[in-house]
């Protein structure tokens, strides 16, 4: 009996990134990239890319800070429409993924931020990341936003709350352009109800 279901939705790829090795601690910036190779430790070259990763603040309750953990943040995924609502919220003309560090931006699956955790986005060469949780936003989009835009930096995020995509990590290797697709593919598990 299979624990995954196909759902109604694919999302086209529109923006590929690429946050390089080595750049500094307080830096997200991605470099655009027509495409990207990945293997069971995400985009080589990335500042995310491992198999494990130093603990940090977002699970202080289970770990201290530094200790080593699986990485399940190798891959940054955002919805091109929820791009395009933040940058209306925030009085921009348009809003550059790579603000955001991030990896791959997909327009057509509707409230990608929310979809559930353990949920596959499969591609056509194989791809398949498995979704970790929802992205909160946090502090260095704002300071990347405004090196860029002055003044805009602090309405980032508000206008991106609910907005900010998910991370994932590679389940199996693969390759991605823009221009191709990715299948959804949730959990059939009911939610938690205690």
């Amino acid at each position: 009996m299979s624990t995954m279901k196909e759902a109604a939705y694919e999302g086209e790829v529109t923006w590929l990134g690429l946050v390089p090795e080595g750049i500094a601690s307080d830096r997200i910036h991605a470099e655009p990239r027509p495409a990207l190779d990945f293997d069971m430790g995400g985009a080589r070259g990335e500042h995310h890319y491992g198999e494990t990763r130093a603990s940090c603040v977002r699970v202080t309750m289970l770990y201290a800070k530094g200790t080593r953990i699986r990485n399940v943040r190798q891959v940054s995924i955002l919805a091109q429409e929820d791009l395009d609502t933040i940058a209306e919220r925030m009085g921009l003309d348009r809003f550059d993924p790579a603000w955001l560090g991030a990896s791959i931006v997909l327009r057509g699956i509707p409230d990608l931020s929310h979809v559930p955790p353990s949920s596959r986005l499969q591609s056509t060469s194989g791809l398949t990341l498995t979704v970790d949780m929802e992205n909160l936003p946090c502090v260095l989009p704002g300071r990347e936003i405004e090196r860029e835009h002055p003044g805009f930096g602090k309405a980032f995020k508000p206008a991106a709350a609910g907005r900010r995509g998910v991370t994932a990590w590679v389940e199996h290797p693969g390759s991605l352009s823009r221009g191709d697709r990715m299948r959804l593919f949730v959990p059939t598990q009911p939610p938690w109800s205690p």
